[in-house]
């Protein structure tokens, strides 16, 4: 068992440092189980983000999934035996793996979205189940259950403005078309951003205010989590602040660095959240 969990934290610090290094300021028991949910969604994660896809890879990991879930048998797949495990004992509802794995499937067969109503079907399955399989592990009141939600829905935004350029290569975009035309843009190709880099700055600054209304809800859910729990999520989302405010004040860097904070930042932070809770480093 050592040895099975030892892979699936390797799968999630992979997968993620800035979730794995924040992670690192949970409980041993939590950093556990977060280390299986994550290292079961990475894995997913992977098949569909691979190039070329990996489509036969993913539709096999999808149906062991489901056969290990309702046989009750042991797979052979130690990601998925104790993420069927997890579910179990932190009593997941199985809509919630269900919708993320249809959205895993979206990405091998939908490249774009037409409205921010489409796309939301999207984040739910991709990222709001996540946090509510995180409040499962915590233990957290349902109350928190639509903050838990939107933290979800909020890092998963900051990601997509992240990760413009590397989208591009997969021939995707998750920011609704209807949004390009309100900015005058026919694509987030550099060749159209660069001809109109004032439209793409204002674009830019539109989603990062949309990701900034979202991790907002998400905030007022923080009173909701025991600190020792709310330290890590604060981390994380701290850095998920960072990146965003850095991608505002110079938007035409995400075709140049995919801008993630460095272990020795996210671990400052998250010493700094342990030690000074709820205060910048310049109110120190």
């Amino acid at each position: 068992m050592v040895k099975d969990i030892e892979l699936m934290k390797d799968i999630f610090k992979k997968g993620g440092k800035t979730y794995y290094y924040s992670s690192m300021f949970f409980p041993k028991n939590i950093r556990k189980d977060v280390s299986i949910l994550y290292s079961f969604v990475r894995k997913a994660d992977d098949y569909v983000d691979a190039i070329p896809q990996q489509k036969e890879q993913f539709y096999e990991f999808k149906e062991t999934y489901e056969e290990a879930l309702s046989t009750g048998e042991r797979s052979g797949d130690q990601v998925i035996d104790a993420f069927v495990d997890l579910i179990e004992r932190q009593r997941f509802k199985k809509v919630w793996v269900n919708a993320f794995l249809h959205s895993m499937e979206l990405d091998i067969i939908k490249s774009e979205y037409e409205t921010i109503d489409e796309l939301k079907e999207y984040l739910y399955g991709s990222a709001e189940v996540i946090g509510l399989m995180m409040a499962k592990i915590l233990d957290l009141p349902e109350k928190s259950h639509r903050p838990a939600r939107h933290l979800g829905r909020a890092m998963q935004y900051a990601n997509f403005i992240r990760d413009v350029e590397e989208d591009l290569t997969l021939n995707r975009s998750y920011f609704p078309k209807k949004d390009l035309e309100k900015f005058g843009l026919d694509s987030l190709k550099l060749s159209e951003t660069r001809a109109k880099e004032e439209n793409f700055s204002k674009f830019m600054d539109f989603q990062v205010s949309r990701y900034e209304k979202w991790q907002k809800i998400a905030e007022d859910g923080f009173q909701f989590i025991p600190k020792r729990y709310l330290i890590p999520i604060k981390t994380a989302s701290d850095m998920y602040k960072w990146t965003a405010r850095g991608i505002r004040t110079r938007p035409f860097r995400v075709y140049d660095e995919k801008l993630k904070p460095s272990k020795i930042r996210i671990m400052m932070k998250g010493l700094m959240n342990t030690i000074y809770p709820g205060k910048t480093l310049g109110e120190i």
